[in-house]
């Protein structure tokens, strides 16, 4: 691995981002209320990641950007580039259905095996790349040209933020976890006081984090920090309501807060806000309700980020810095050099991504926006 210096996403996706929210960053672009009514999607929906409307909405914008940049053109070609299977997967195989453009798919998870580069057949899609190594970014561009796709000016590069552009799946994507882990911690440990327990939030975090739960936690990272935050408050115990969900008892995330507002009466006065607070977002189908903790997350996160002096150790970096990914960054300014067109997509949200405005009036940047190392192969 070698340090190639501090840079920052926007040195090739410029503002061209969109964070789970899905309103993009660039405000030459259509914002989502826009989109909607273009496309006939019901106001107040935001799409998550996996669902076809999604992609309509990215197809909407990829346009826009074509528009923008060479007016009277058309994209002809997708090339996608993500670090999960099943849901970076399923994204470009719904992009591919809903534009109707040919497409190519990179997706990218480093591991200790021999190193290994395999084409499939995408479910809906066209190809899908899965490859042990980001350094096989660059077979990835070969094989396109070799089979009649090359990543040009006719092309729109769809690239995913996390997990991919910066903290590398198998790589560095396990300091984008401790800071998320650690925003959950600081939010609960904060409206609890001297009632936090730091062994017994560990106990029931740890396991409610797991794919067992996520039926019941909806896989949601605001969710099971406000189960946890109730959790300490002693208004219900981690073995009841574990207990609860395996007998079938409690379902669902939206039967526990129902729960919680039945007795909201026995919370003490900073805990009933902080409620109030989430269960109306949760009503209004807010799907990062817990406000506190997502701008705790953003600070962590950012605060990550090439923090770093230059001269550290490649280990150290990689082990306490949010990176870029340098094979990634390399390739992305190669095909912009081509004039192919480059997208980023983060399921984020913008709360844990952009900065607040006061910490904005602080110097403090977007994600997208703010410097670090890239380190690569």
């Amino acid at each position: 691995m070698e340090n190639y210096g501090r840079s920052a996403l926007n040195q090739f996706l410029q503002d061209r981002i969109v964070y789970r929210n899905l309103n993009p960053y660039d405000p030459a672009l259509p914002g989502l209320e826009q989109i909607q009514e273009r496309i006939g999607l019901r106001a107040g929906d935001i799409p998550r990641k996996n669902e076809a409307d999604y992609a309509r909405v990215i197809v909407q914008l990829l346009e826009n950007c074509r528009t923008q940049d060479r007016p009277g053109a058309r994209i002809k070609r997708l090339a996608f580039v993500g670090d999960t299977r099943l849901l970076d997967g399923t994204a470009y195989a719904n992009l591919c259905r809903v534009s109707g453009w040919a497409g190519m798919a990179f997706i990218g998870a480093e591991n200790n095996q021999p190193e290994s580069f395999q084409v499939i057949s995408g479910e809906g899609g066209g190809p899908l790349a899965l490859s042990n190594r980001w350094s096989a970014l660059s077979e990835f561009d070969r094989y396109c040209e070799q089979n009649n796709h090359p990543i040009d000016e006719d092309t729109a590069v769809v690239i995913d933020m996390d997990k991919t552009m910066v903290g590398a799946r198998g790589r560095n994507g396990q300091v984008i976890d401790q800071a998320r882990m650690d925003a959950v911690k600081l939010t609960v440990a904060g409206l609890l006081g001297d009632h936090f327990d730091p062994a017994a939030f560990q106990a029931a975090y740890d396991p409610l984090n797991q794919p067992e739960f996520h039926p019941f936690t909806g896989d949601n990272q605001d969710y099971l920090a406000y189960i946890c935050l109730m959790l300490g408050s002693g208004l219900f115990s981690y073995a009841g309501v574990a207990q609860d969900v395996r007998d079938g008892k409690m379902a669902t995330f939206r039967q526990f807060i129902a729960e919680v507002d039945a007795r909201k009466g026995e919370l003490p006065d900073e805990l009933d806000r902080i409620h109030e607070e989430i269960y109306a977002n949760v009503q209004a189908g807010d799907p990062t309700p817990f406000k506190p903790f997502r701008r705790n997350e953003y600070r962590l996160t950012v605060e990550r980020f090439g923090w770093l002096e230059d001269s550290a150790p490649i280990v150290k970096m990689l082990a306490e810095e949010i990176v870029i990914t340098q094979e990634v960054r390399q390739m992305a300014l190669t095909w912009r050099g081509r004039g192919a067109l480059l997208f980023g997509l983060s399921d984020k949200p913008d709360e844990a991504s952009l900065p607040t405005p006061e910490l904005k009036r602080e110097g403090y940047l977007p994600l997208h926006q703010t410097e670090t190392h890239a380190i690569g192969e």
